[in-house]
């Protein structure tokens, strides 16, 4: 042994590289939206996590924002301002539609909808297209025969709160 020296053994300082959410990011997290009465409109908390593909449309361009620059392992909380995490409420996306067109289009059949549930139907686009929207039950029309529904998110115009924890990030 070298004199002056310990009998210990020294490691050189290897710096630890936290991975970082980027713009393109393969993420694993826990989010949470809720309204300005703390109420949950989607939570992953004590559920299986999401994982997603930042920029292919999976979240709002204003909630991907908020989560560039975090590293893996953070847990934030930001408050939104109204509008500002899915838009405005667009008028157009409220539709009359007849009961009929809605019973063939619910993903899956269910007992009759009433006013405040939230439907799932299968869609076509015009350009042959098929996808899967939700829409909000917004009234019924029983001499019509109808439905009003609204397309907008449940959280569209609203002061939201987004919480998140970022457990991987590729």
């Amino acid at each position: 042994m070298r004199p002056g020296f310990a009998s210990k053994t020294y490691f050189a300082c290897v710096p630890l590289i936290v991975p970082t959410v980027r713009p393109d990011s393969y993420l694993t997290l826990h989010y949470r939206l809720a309204d300005p009465q703390g109420v949950d409109v989607v939570s992953t908390f004590g559920q299986t996590p999401a994982t997603l593909t930042l920029g292919q449309g999976e979240l709002s361009p204003a909630l991907e924002r908020l989560l560039v620059g975090l590293e893996e392992g953070a847990h934030s909380r930001f408050e939104l301002a109204a509008g500002e995490a899915f838009g405005a409420r667009n008028p157009a996306l409220l539709r009359r539609v007849p009961r009929a067109a809605v019973e063939q289009a619910r993903e899956r059949p269910g007992p009759a909808p009433q006013p405040g549930d939230v439907l799932r139907l299968r869609l076509s686009a015009a350009d042959g297209e098929t996808g899967v929207l939700s829409a909000l039950v917004r009234e019924i029309d029983a001499q019509q025969d109808e439905l009003l529904l609204d397309f907008n998110h449940p959280l569209a115009d609203c002061p939201t709160t987004f919480e998140v924890h970022i457990l991987a990030v590729l």
